[in-house]
């Protein structure tokens, strides 16, 4: 919790915009590549809180994920509401830069700013950050018994999703980085609570 305190403070005091908006300049000059640009947005869009919502409600429909589809559901609608009220809170506007991928696909705009006049440009923390290292949390300490050094691979995803949207120029460096120490928070705290590794112990033997 005190990282996340930290990491807003920081950026409402604007001690990280110069570094902020130094990074989004550099993504914005590389940006041109059709394969990395088609991958980036690809990545992205992944994130969009319908697509996880769907495959929430199948690990649901499943009997023996269903405590993990909870689990998930529960962490992926507090956490789009948090990070709204959060967004509203801070009052940051993303990166002015608009970007000018290979591809004219429309991007999915971040988590909006929950009772807030104008807020659907506000930017901090990043709803697809925290979403996707619930998702990725979760789903990793549900197959810790099976998979003890397997269940890491799955953080790579959170890695992309943040790199994606930076890249996309829909966020700041900062904004990622609160996103995921929210969703780290949010997921470690329900997934401990919940004993979520006990899950798949069973197919061990």
């Amino acid at each position: 919790m005190l990282s996340f305190i930290i990491v807003t403070l920081l950026v409402i005091s604007e001690i990280t915009e110069e570094f902020d908006q130094s990074v989004i300049i550099y993504f914005d000059s590389i940006a041109g590549n059709p394969g990395f640009d088609l991958l980036m947005q690809s990545i992205t869009e992944i994130g969009d809180l319908f697509y996880m919502l769907f495959l929430g409600i199948a690990l649901i429909i499943i009997k023996r994920t269903r405590r993990v589809g909870i689990t998930i559901m529960i962490l992926l609608v507090f956490s789009t509401i948090l990070t709204g009220y959060i967004k509203c809170g801070v009052d940051r506007e993303g990166p002015s830069l608009e970007f000018s991928g290979t591809f004219p696909i429309l991007l999915e705009r971040d988590t909006f700013a929950l009772f807030c006049e104008g807020g659907a440009n506000d930017s901090f923390p990043s709803g697809h950050a925290a979403r996707a290292v619930i998702f990725a949390i979760i789903l990793g300490y549900s197959l810790s018994g099976r998979f003890p050094r397997g269940c890491y691979l799955l953080l790579i995803y959170p890695f992309l999703m943040s790199i994606s949207r930076v890249y996309v120029l829909q966020h700041f460096p900062m904004d990622v980085i609160g996103g995921t120490i929210l969703g780290m928070l949010l997921a470690g705290a329900l997934a401990k609570k919940t004993k979520l590794y006990k899950i798949l112990e069973k197919s061990k033997s």
